[in-house]
């Protein structure tokens, strides 16, 4: 019988991080293959314009990486930031999410999202905002040491288990981060969860901070 296919997730990296909204995205994400792979691995950029609806997120960048041998590999995955034209303009400062995803044969297999707040980096224009965000002068900052990681099953082609895993490192950045394996079809389900908590933490950087411990 074949080997069940593996992707490993290592380390994920946020790189030029805090920075001006204006600086593109940087993770440096390193992992691992237990085996070939037949296909390449999808990796997609996700920015969260408004936790009101998905019409508002931007995939900012979409890469291909493959062929893949079994071993370690690593990339930096850059991509520009997202257009603030097709921001709400009551969302663009304040609390938001960005995701990191991964997909084998269309069918996305991992999540990774971090929580972003976006602020002005002078105490006077925090505390009296002009009416129209100034993209200039807006910081951008990852909250890198908390990733919210999902995990879906897939068809690997020689299995229909997907076993993602982290090592230990990455996975006690946080402890209580995994959502748990999910089957296709309580995807739907799991993304109105998160769209939930998207909402919750809009209120103040305080709620981030309780989602997270």
């Amino acid at each position: 019988m074949t080997e069940m296919a593996q992707v490993n997730i290592m380390n994920v990296v946020v790189k030029d991080n805090p920075c001006l909204f204006k600086h593109p995205f940087q993770f440096e994400i390193t992992f691992e293959c237990s085996e070939d792979l037949a296909e390449d691995l999808e990796w997609k950029i996700i920015y969260v314009g408004s936790a009101e609806s998905e019409e508002y997120d931007q995939t900012l960048d979409t890469v291909v990486v493959g062929p893949l041998i079994a071993g370690r590999h690593m990339f930096v995955f850059e991509a520009a930031p997202p257009d603030p034209q097709k921001i709400p303009r009551e969302d663009v400062i304040g609390v938001t999410v960005v995701l990191l995803t991964c997909s084998y044969r269309r069918q996305e297999f991992i999540r990774v999202g971090y929580y972003v707040n976006n602020e002005y980096a002078d105490q006077e224009l925090k505390e009296n905002p002009p009416p129209d965000p100034d993209f200039d002068k807006l910081q951008r900052n990852i909250l890198a040491t908390c990733p919210r990681v999902t995990r879906f099953k897939i068809d690997w082609g020689d299995s229909d288990v997907c076993t993602f895993k982290c090592n230990n490192g990455f996975e006690s950045s946080k402890p209580g981060i995994f959502e748990g394996v999910w089957p296709e079809e309580e995807k739907r389900k799991q993304q109105e969860e998160e769209k939930k908590r998207r909402r919750e933490t809009e209120a103040s950087n305080d709620s981030v901070q309780m989602m997270v411990e």
